[in-house]
C-alpha cells in the first residue's frame, strides 16, 4: 500500500532540523552526557538523545497524520487517530558518544515507510549535526545531498572501507578478516547512518559493522545507499522494530558487497 498523499520529505527535514537545533542548543559535553536512564533500544539515553527526540516527536505529532513511531529511546508509538497510515523509524541521535564529545559524524535519521519491513521505506533522511549536512533519499527518485542529487555509483577498488562499531576488542578479532579484504586504509566513524551515507556519495568504497546493529541504524540510511546505486545487506533481518538485530554490510557494487559477505558472513 502506497504512502497516504502528503509532504513526508518535507516532515523528516522539520524534524531533523529541530533536533538539530536542540543538540546545538546543548553547549557543553557535560549537559549532553547527563544520563536520562534506558531506552527502549537497550541502551543509556544521554541527555542529547532525549533532547533531540522530543524535537522529532514535536514535529510528529503536529503532522496530523495518523502513524507508528518506532524510536531508539521510547519504542513503537502510536501517534493520531484512526489506523497507522505509515511507519516512521528514527535515530535521534546516531553517533550518541560523538554528539556528546562535539565531535562530526553524529546524525539524526528519520525513515519513512508504507509497511513494517526495510524494503517498505519509501523516504530517508539523515542530517549530520555538525558540519550540518543532509542526505536524503525517496524511492524512485535518487539520492540527494544538501540539495545536489548523488551521481550514480560505479565500481571501483576497495580502497576506503568504513568501519562501525569500533571497540578494539572487535576489531582485534577482525583483523585478520579484514585484511583478506585488500582494503588499503580503514576509517571508523562512530555512526552507522553516516558510514552509510559515505558508501552513497562515494567517499567510502565499502562499510561494515562488527557487530549486529538495529533498524533505527540502517532504516533511512539503506535507502539512500540503494537510490545512489549502492548495495545494502541485513543478513539477520529487515524489519523496521527494536527487536531487528543485524550486520549491516554495504558497497558501492555488488562485486564488492559479495567481498564482504563472503568474508564476515550471515551473522
Amino acid at each position: 500500500m502506497p504512502l497516504p498523499d502528503a509532504d513526508w520529505l518535507g516532515l523528516c527535514r522539520r524534524a531533523a532540523h529541530a533536533a538539530r537545533d536542540a543538540v546545538a542548543a546543548m553547549t557543553s559535553t557535560a549537559e549532553r552526557s547527563v544520563p536520562q536512564g534506558e531506552g527502549e533500544g537497550g541502551d543509556t539515553t544521554l541527555a542529547v538523545d532525549k533532547a533531540a527526540e522530543d524535537a522529532v516527536f514535536a514535529e510528529l505529532e503536529a503532522f496530523g497524520v495518523p502513524l507508528t513511531a518506532v524510536s531508539e529511546e521510547r519504542g513503537e508509538v502510536s501517534l493520531g487517530d484512526g489506523s497507522p497510515a505509515a511507519w516512521v523509524v528514527v535515530d535521534p541521535v546516531d553517533g550518541s558518544v560523538n554528539a556528546k564529545r562535539k565531535l562530526p559524524f553524529a546524525c539524526v535519521s528519520i525513515a519513512v515507510a508504507s509497511a513494517p519491513r526495510m524494503g517498505d521505506v519509501e523516504v530517508g533522511f539523515v542530517a549530520e549535526l555538525v558540519p550540518a549536512r543532509d542526505w536524503w533519499a525517496v524511492r524512485g527518485e535518487g539520492a540527494f545531498c544538501d540539495g545536489e542529487r548523488l551521481p550514480s555509483l560505479e565500481p571501483g577498488p576497495l580502497e576506503l572501507l568504513g568501519l562501525e562499531t569500533a571497540r578494539p576488542e572487535r576489531v582485534a578479532e577482525a583483523a585478520e578478516t579484514l585484511g583478506t579484504l585488500g582494503a588499503r586504509r580503514l576509517r571508523a566513524l562512530g555512526s552507522v547512518a553516516a558510514s552509510l551515507c559515505l558508501v552513497a556519495g562515494g567517499r567510502l568504497d565499502a562499510m561494515v559493522s562488527l557487530r549486529e546493529v538495529r533498524s533505527v541504524d540502517v532504516a533511512a540510511a539503506q535507502l539512500i545507499v540503494s537510490e545512489a546505486g549502492g548495495t545494502v545487506a541485513l543478513p539477520g533481518g529487515d524489519a523496521l522494530d527494536l527487536d531487528m538485530r543485524s550486520r549491516v554490510l554495504a558497497g558501492r557494487s555488488a562485486e564488492l558487497l559479495e567481498r564482504l559477505l563472503e568474508a564476515f558472513g550471515p551473522r
